[in-house]
C-alpha cells in the first residue's frame, strides 16, 4: 500500500497511457482494415499494424508535441514569469538556485553535485536537456515513419516516392507537426492564465483556494 500511496500519480498516469495507446492501436487497426478492403489490398494483422509506419507515425507525432510542450514549459518558466499564476515562479522572490557549490554540500543533495563544476552545470540543466532530446527523438521517429507511409501510398498510386531526406521538406510532415504543436502551446497558455483566477483544492497546479489572485506560484 505504501508503494501505491507514494507513487499513485505515476501509476495512474501510466495506466491511463496504457489504456489509451491500446485503444489507439486497436481502433487504428480497424480503420486500416476498412481502408484495405476499400482498395482491395491485403489486410494487416493486429501485430503487423503495430509496427507499420502508419501506426508508428501517429504515435510519435503526438509524443513529439507533448515533449516539445514540456521542454518549452520547463525552459520558459526558468526565465519568464506570469504574475498571479500558480504555474509561474514569483518575480519578487529571491533566486532559488544561485550557488550550486554551496548547495552541493547540503544534506540530501544529489551526490552528482559533489563531482565538480561540469557535472553540477550538466545536472542543473538535465531536465530541460532530457526533454529536448526526447522531443528530437520523437520528431525523428515521426518524420521517418511518416516518410515511409508516404512512400507506400505513392507506390500504391503508381507515383515516385520521396526519399526520407526529401520528405523532411514535405508540407504533410509539417502540417502533422504544427497541428499538434499549436494546441500544446495554447493549452499551456490557457492553464497559466486560468490558474490566476481559478482554483482546484489539493492540486499543486493551483494556488490555495483562499489565495489572492495576485499571488504568484502555488
Amino acid at each position: 500500500m505504501r508503494l501505491l500511496k507514494d507513487n499513485g500519480l505515476t501509476i495512474a498516469l501510466m495506466a491511463l497511457f496504457a489504456f489509451c495507446i491500446l485503444g489507439q492501436w486497436i481502433s487504428g487497426w480497424y480503420v486500416e482494415l476498412e481502408d484495405a478492403r476499400r482498395h482491395a489490398q491485403p489486410e494487416l494483422t493486429l501485430f503487423a499494424y503495430a509496427v507499420s509506419p502508419q501506426f508508428q507515425s501517429s504515435v510519435f507525432e503526438n509524443w513529439e508535441s507533448e515533449f516539445l510542450q514540456m521542454a518549452a514549459y520547463v525552459l520558459l518558466t526558468a526565465f519568464l514569469v506570469q504574475r498571479g499564476s500558480a504555474e509561474s515562479k514569483d518575480p519578487d522572490a529571491p533566486p532559488r538556485d544561485n550557488d550550486f557549490d554551496q548547495q552541493a554540500h547540503e544534506d540530501g543533495a544529489p551526490s552528482i553535485l559533489r563531482k565538480g563544476s561540469p557535472w553540477r552545470a550538466l545536472y542543473a540543466r538535465s531536465l530541460g536537456l532530457t526533454l529536448i532530446l526526447l522531443f528530437v527523438a520523437s520528431f525523428a521517429m515521426h518524420w521517418i515513419n511518416s516518410a515511409h507511409a508516404s512512400a507506400q501510398e505513392a507506390l500504391e498510386h503508381g507515383e515516385t516516392p520521396k526519399t526520407v531526406l526529401a520528405y523532411l521538406g514535405d508540407a504533410q510532415l509539417w502540417f502533422e507537426s504544427f497541428q499538434n504543436w499549436q494546441s500544446e502551446f495554447l493549452s499551456t497558455a490557457v492553464l497559466v492564465v486560468l490558474s490566476i483566477f481559478l482554483r482546484q483544492p489539493g492540486s499543486p497546479e493551483s494556488k490555495p483556494v483562499a489565495a489572492p489572485n495576485s499571488q504568484t506560484g502555488d
